[in-house]
């Protein structure tokens, strides 16, 4: 049985895409969910449905009664999904309104949706690189954009809430999620232009990975504030990784070799301290590339 059984979960960003796949999970491990959206949508299906907007006080407060656990997802999810303003105001207002009043209710345990973006590379104006390979949560950040800088302060806010009320925090770095067939087809699309995907290490992850990351975030022995890079640990690129970095990122400093494709990106904490592991890659052909 599930220690989410019984349980009382938030999930804020419920009809996102993310969203609906993690409260569907959840409501299979026997949780109570209560999903707070901006929208209507006939797809979600949980115990409490409300509409409301997580920069509302009295929304967030009404979502929050009888919550055990948060899971905040609700963001503007790109540079372009709004004005500047809007796109940062929205999620750095949302998160700090979301965990100040979870962690002054006494809540013991948030998963938020941070992002890639949290390091600035993906979006960043300027031709930059992950600063080593495998990237890793140490790394430090370059950013140029308003989305990324949210995401940061995300990250931020998180530490904040634990060092104020002591509510845990798991920021779960996402890569690009989508469904199956989705990942697929931008797979197709990396495979014809493989230099598209350095920014972002080539990584990806299934939306149900998602999910089961998060249903990780809440259950998994952990004390404190910190971000989780989480991916597939192949790459979405159908080329060896030790290629793709030689073609496309060779001044980029390696501190070991990839076999085969995998992800350069260092997994181990989320391995080690939520013990992540995906369950649905990409199952793809190793072939030649020439760049």
């Amino acid at each position: 049985m599930s220690a989410l059984n019984g349980r009382r979960v938030l999930v804020t960003g419920a009809a996102g895409r993310i969203g609906l796949v993690t409260v569907e999970h959840l409501n299979a491990l026997g949780a109570k969910v209560t999903a707070l959206s901006n929208v209507d949508d006939p797809e979600l299906k949980a115990d409490r449905v409300l509409i409301g907007d997580t920069r509302s006080e009295s929304d967030v407060a009404r979502a929050l009664e009888g919550a055990d656990y948060v899971v905040h997802l609700a963001a503007l999810p790109h540079p372009s999904a709004g004005t500047p303003y809007e796109v940062y105001t929205t999620n750095v207002v949302s998160t700090f309104n979301v965990l100040a009043q979870a962690g002054a209710l006494g809540i013991d345990r948030a998963v938020i949706a941070s992002s890639i973006n949290a390091t600035g590379v993906p979006f960043n104006p300027h031709e930059i690189r992950p600063p080593y390979f495998p990237w890793d949560e140490t790394a430090p950040s370059d950013i140029g954009d308003w989305y990324s800088l949210s995401k940061q302060n995300d990250e931020n806010t998180a530490r904040m809430a634990w060092r104020r009320w002591g509510i845990d925090v798991v920021a779960l770095r996402f890569p690009h999620v989508n469904s199956a067939d989705e990942l697929q087809r931008m797979s197709d699309l990396i495979r014809i232009k493989p230099e598209s995907g350095l920014r972002e290490a080539w990584t990806y992850l299934d939306t149900r990975d998602a999910a089961y990351a998060v249903e990780l975030g809440l259950t998994a022995p952990f004390t404190g504030a910190l971000p989780f890079f989480v991916a597939a640990s192949t790459t979405n690129a159908p080329y060896p990784t030790e290629d793709l970095l030689d073609a496309y990122a060779p001044e980029v400093p390696r501190r070991r070799r990839f076999a085969g494709r995998e992800v350069p990106i260092d997994l181990t904490a989320v391995r080690t301290v939520l013990g992540f592991e995906a369950r649905h890659e990409l199952d793809l052909p190793t072939l030649s590339l020439e760049p």
